[in-house]
């Protein structure tokens, strides 16, 4: 069995349990009341799994940034370029697979002060 790395975040943490040339897989917790930056990937192509919890995500339709609360069981792909963010309205666990870009994000919006 391989080693689950854990990665503290200052919104809560990931749990990168499968990463190869051609994949990833995380566990990504939020605690209640935080966010990720308002962000988007130049390669990166994503789709979330909300697992547990409720979440308020948004993202850029058309322009305007648009906003919906998920339950478990939801999911959402997004696409490199797509403006996105989640907010925790819960303390909550989404299951993340993707490309493996780990590094490509671009922050517009960070509430705790990260720069790219």
């Amino acid at each position: 069995m391989e080693n689950v790395a854990r990665v503290d975040k200052p919104w809560g943490h990931e749990l990168h349990w499968a990463k190869t040339d051609r994949y990833v897989g995380k566990v990504i917790h939020v605690n209640k009341g935080n966010a990720l930056s308002l962000q988007y990937h130049n390669q990166k192509d994503e789709t979330i799994f909300l697992w547990a919890g409720k979440i308020l995500f948004e993202i850029e339709i058309d322009g305007q940034l648009v906003g919906r609360e998920m339950l478990p069981g939801e999911s959402v792909h997004i696409t490199p370029k797509t403006i996105h963010r989640m907010t925790a309205i819960e303390d909550s666990d989404i299951m993340e697979v993707s490309t493996p870009e780990l590094h490509d994000v671009v922050r517009l919006e960070d509430r705790y002060g990260r720069k790219d």
